[in-house]
């Protein structure tokens, strides 16, 4: 019985490494919770970051609490916390923010005095002044956060 219970603990351990292998982010990913984020450093207007991370399956990313915030807030650490792309806008209609992934804006963390649309601001950046958010012009180039679902396929 001892020989098959190790046998048994074998085989759940090697299950459960190969699930997360095959249902979790692509490499260069970061995990948190159900989605896989990347730090895109090429800076690039607010459309093309889009685009790109269209390409690798996701969209700019979302934010939907303060502790998804501060963690995605981590991935740009290595660039001094500077300012960065997420998928956030109000170009369709002034005031009304959306996702760009369609998600709910259900969580925001505004600068003070902002969003403002000074010269029509139409896109969100992070990390501006106290590491809040801000709008800002979406041609400026900046740097990015993609956001994607974590892969649901079986290895």
């Amino acid at each position: 019985t001892k020989g098959l219970l190790q046998t048994l603990k074998l085989s759940s351990i090697t299950y459960l490494m190969n699930s997360r292998r095959c249902r979790g982010c692509p490499q260069g990913w970061t995990r948190i919770r159900r989605r896989c984020f990347l730090y895109v450093p090429r800076a690039m207007n607010w459309a093309a970051a889009e685009r790109n991370c269209l390409s690798m399956g996701g969209n700019l990313a979302s934010v939907h609490t303060s502790t998804e915030y501060h963690l995605i807030q981590r991935l740009t650490a290595h660039n001094g916390y500077g300012v960065t792309w997420v998928g956030g806008t109000d170009a369709p209609g002034e005031g009304i923010w959306l996702w760009s992934d369609g998600s709910r804006f259900n969580y925001q963390n505004w600068c003070g005095g902002e969003p403002n649309n000074y010269l029509k601001q139409d896109c969100l950046q992070i990390n501006f002044s106290s590491k809040c958010w801000d709008d800002q012009h979406c041609h400026v180039n900046l740097p990015s956060i993609c956001a994607r679902k974590i892969s649901r396929r079986r290895g």
